[in-house]
């Protein structure tokens, strides 16, 4: 049978994109098909403008620092959030045109619209039908948004960051890092910000060391978190929302973000009609090389239940372009892929946390350091940091690391190698560390704690 492509890929974010590209670099007919800009989650409403939205927020700390190393700030620094949104209207129109140049470039045909399946081999944008011998949906995720009736009043990820007014009082529910980022970036920016959470304690599924150290680096920020807690309603006001807990405490607001997780984006685009098998969660069960039980159809990035980060959807496509126009060697292999988390300070995460350690392991080490850095022996800021490592003691291999400090993300990228060519904690030692950085700590801690 003759097809219009040998590929066809259904949303153009990280992983689509990469899988475009490079199965048209090894020579295959390729189209990808999108209803959103190009870029997808991460370019658009995720990883890029969070980040630049972030730098931004880091600023209102800064400059309140900055005073105890002698600089006179004379006036109260002024933030226009306006300016920060064109401004980052424009980074993202840049990236959407780079990722259009490349595909492009590559001689990916791109069709600008929604992709459904007629059937295993055709997929139809705008009532046209196109035929291909594969199909890989990368799709991506959508947030999470609650069928309650006060859902209308709230706003999610996707939204915050093009409001059209700061919100000078924001209401965040969820503290997972999505929901954490934001009330800290928005709590850098000078908003009062409150967060709302079902459980006791922040980030599930952290390690539990880091949990009540970053919940007490919110409090000294001024954000307050409601634990064991749900929103009962909520209501507009004349000045705003009025948002009701089920524990009776009530706080007017200017905007409510939901950041309660998020969901595969799959709907209409076909999966009962060709008999795509999905977990109970909704997403898409594939193989080692991303196939689904139907065959032809692949499926890769958030929406196949790995880890929903951007390197990893790349490196998904990679392998799934070596299985189709390759030698088919590639693998992708999850365990110690390391996370970075963009709140105020900073956490990085590679590897087991303590409690998944000690399940896996018979004999477990803690390594840990608690402490002020450098920089704010002068700023006056309280801010600490901690540094934590999980070794199995039996083999000397350090299992997990976890920082929680500025620049978590920068530090954590080398150790992450470290730890990915079965680094040892005589390694660690071994090791001369940066002075005076706080990465050296990591080198440095040699009595263990438990």
């Amino acid at each position: 049978m003759s097809f219009d492509f040998d590929l066809f890929v259904i949303g153009a974010g990280s992983g689509g994109v990469r899988a475009a590209r490079m199965s048209a670099a090894a020579g295959a007919r390729v189209a990808v098909a999108d209803d959103k800009a190009l870029g997808g989650t991460c370019v658009n409403v995720g990883c890029v403008p969070k980040k630049l939205y972030t730098y931004a927020s880091h600023y209102g700390h800064d400059f309140s620092d900055a005073k105890g190393f002698g600089w006179q700030v004379d006036e109260k620094p002024a933030f226009d959030w306006h300016h920060l949104v064109t401004a980052k209207k424009q980074e993202i129109s840049r990236l959407n045109g780079i990722y259009g140049n490349m595909l492009e470039g590559a001689n990916v045909t791109v069709l600008k619209g929604f992709a459904s399946f007629v059937d295993a081999n055709t997929v139809s944008v705008n009532g046209i039908h196109y035929t291909a011998k594969n199909v890989l949906i990368a799709t991506g995720g959508t947030p999470y948004r609650p069928p309650n009736d006060w859902s209308e009043h709230t706003i999610t990820s996707d939204e915050v960051f093009d409001l059209p007014e700061f919100p000078q009082r924001l209401f965040v529910v969820g503290a997972g890092y999505i929901a954490l980022e934001f009330a800290c970036i928005f709590k850098g920016m000078g908003a009062k910000v409150d967060v709302s959470y079902r459980g006791d304690s922040v980030l599930r599924g952290f390690d539990q060391d880091i949990r009540p150290f970053m919940d007490h680096e919110l409090h000294k920020q001024g954000i307050n978190v409601h634990y064991n807690s749900n929103i009962d309603s909520i209501t507009k006001t004349a000045t705003g929302l009025l948002v009701t807990l089920d524990n009776g405490f009530e706080h007017e607001v200017d905007q409510v973000l939901m950041a309660l997780g998020r969901e595969p984006r799959l709907s209409n685009i076909g999966l009962e009609k060709i008999g795509v098998e999905q977990n109970s969660n909704r997403t898409i069960k594939v193989n080692d090389v991303f196939a689904s039980n139907v065959p032809g159809v692949y499926a890769l990035g958030d929406i196949v239940g790995a880890p929903e980060l951007t390197p990893v959807a790349l490196a998904e496509a990679m392998t799934l372009v070596d299985h189709l126009f390759g030698e088919d060697k590639r693998r992708m292999d999850y365990s110690n892929i390391a996370t970075a988390v963009f709140t105020h300070p900073n956490i990085g995460t590679v590897g087991l946390t303590e409690q998944e350690a000690r399940e896996e392991y018979t004999n477990v080490e803690i390594y840990r350091s608690e402490f002020r850095p450098m920089k704010h022996t002068l700023s006056g800021s309280d801010e600490r940091s901690l540094m934590k490592l999980v070794v199995d003691k039996d083999s000397d291999r350090v299992i997990g690391l976890h920082i929680v400090g500025e620049g978590s993300g920068e530090i954590l990228q080398g150790f992450a190698v470290a730890m990915k060519c079965g680094a040892t904690k005589a390694q660690f030692d071994a090791t001369i560390g940066i002075h005076p950085t706080s990465a050296e700590e990591l080198v440095t801690m040699r009595t263990p704690v438990t």
